[in-house]
């Protein structure tokens, strides 16, 4: 057993990784996980460990007749930070792997946490700028309305970014989001002459303001069997979602009050190739300039890319069917998990990243927009505006539930033909395989030990 100091480091250690993975977005299964997993290879054998949306604990005890040390750690922000996921998750590889001991593991973890980024800021705004340029390319936006789509969401990162330094609540800066989006697009229809569908523009950047929320993260952690999380996560989501529907209606109502015909957008399925080809290729921007606006590796923008518009293909062409939109998403969403393990794998990255920027082009913002701009046409839409509200609520559930059920297929069939373990009880989108290391690695620690 480690003796008292080393005992507190390597709780410690493991409440730091687990800190950074849930503020990441990582499910509280996956943490949970890799915080057993680094706990056994160092030792600390059946630590207790509990999780909930802002808080992480960790205790050991090494016998009933002795105090359990105890240790807590808070969430303190909440950032989609790729290239810190991804090094921690290669931290946690090497450390199970028996390179790097709990020393050096806590240096390079405190490098990674304190090490800013090298893509300046100013790139990201483009990033989220290039995110609902492609969305309008992919609802069939015209060359104006692609640039009044990236117009308006460089304004919003930039205005979202003051707020948070202003620690304003992400509520408020999800309705001056929705706002500033709906505003732009009414100042766009007034200044440019000619026939001119804002709407698409407002689609985009509810998109780009969706693409925070952790819909996935909240069903996730309900599907296994983390309940407080899932229902902390879900409530931050539908908070966050009530901000972008405050913020667009009230854009709506003054170009209303303005008498400019923002429009309704309600596009039909595909038709022919040419439309397809537009939708993959703005899926393929969307997904790809999302992922590098995360900081994800550079390596994994373009396979994202192609990724995200072979969904978008599939959910289309599903589409074209006329069987609506839940089960083609649904499907797309299937794809993305089915694949995105080995993808994943060969780029080195956890799924988590290949995942969210591949199904951020399928996220709902037609059918909040659409139920938005039914709602304010008065009482003879409101039925409609409300079934349009629920059917994004059903795209989102779609989405994350394909997704995961992908992953329960495709994780189990590459473990079983590597023979990597025997069962794990649900998909991984972060961290390690295995809760705990296997007979022969136990025996060699042990070995080493003695």
């Amino acid at each position: 057993m480690p003796e008292a100091r080393e005992l507190n480091l390597t709780l410690d250690f493991c409440l730091r990784v687990g800190e950074l993975l849930l503020s990441s977005g990582a499910g509280a299964a996956d943490v949970t996980a890799t915080m057993k997993s680094l706990a056994w290879h160092l030792g600390v054998r059946q630590p207790e460990i509990d999780i909930t949306f802002t808080s992480l604990s960790m205790s050991y005890q090494r016998d009933p007749e002795e105090p359990a040390a105890v240790l807590l750690r808070h969430v303190k922000q909440r950032d989609i930070d790729y290239e810190d996921l991804t090094l921690v998750d290669h931290l946690v590889r090497d450390v199970l792997r028996g390179e790097v001991d709990l020393k050096e593991a806590r240096s390079r973890l405190a490098r990674i946490v304190s090490s800013g980024h090298l893509t300046p800021r100013w790139a990201v705004t483009l990033g989220w700028g290039a995110m609902c340029a492609g969305v309008g390319l992919q609802l069939g936006g015209g060359p104006v309305i692609v640039a009044v789509a990236f117009l308006a969401a460089a304004c919003i990162d930039r205005l979202q970014l003051v707020m948070a330094r202003r620690r304003l609540p992400f509520f408020y800066q999800q309705v001056a989001g929705g706002g500033v989006a709906t505003i732009i697009a009414v100042l766009a229809a007034v200044a440019v002459p000619g026939d001119l569908d804002p709407s698409v523009a407002v689609t985009a950047n509810i998109i780009m303001l969706l693409a925070g929320i952790g819909f996935m993260g909240a069903l996730h952690d309900a599907l296994s069997g983390f309940y407080v999380t899932a229902g902390a996560r879900l409530t931050e989501a539908l908070l966050a979602t009530a901000g972008i529907i405050a913020g667009v209606s009230g854009g709506l109502t003054l170009a209303d009050v303005l008498g400019v015909d923002v429009g309704r957008l309600d596009p039909g399925a595909a038709a022919d190739l040419k439309t397809i080809s537009l939708m993959a290729l703005g899926a393929a921007i969307c997904g790809s300039s999302f992922a590098f606006a995360s900081y994800a590796p550079r390596r994994s923008l373009l396979p994202i890319g192609a990724v995200a518009a072979v969904a978008i293909v599939i959910a289309g062409s599903g589409a074209l069917g006329g069987i609506g939109r839940t089960w083609p998403t649904a499907l797309a969403a299937f794809f993305v998990g089915l694949v995105s393990y080995t993808v994943a794998g060969r780029l080195r990255v956890p799924p988590l990243v290949v995942v969210v920027p591949a199904i951020v082009p399928m996220l709902p913002g037609l059918s909040i927009y659409r139920g938005l701009s039914l709602l304010t046409e008065g009482d003879t839409q409101t039925s409609d505006g409300l079934l349009a509200i629920i059917t994004a609520a059903s795209v989102a559930i779609a989405l994350a539930s394909g997704v995961i059920l992908g992953e329960y297929v495709a994780q189990p069939l590459k473990r079983e033909a590597h023979r990597l373990e025997n069962r794990l009880a649900g998909p991984r989108l972060v961290g390690p395989l295995r809760t705990r290391t296997s007979r022969r690695s136990r025996r060699r620690t042990d070995d080493a030990g003695a």
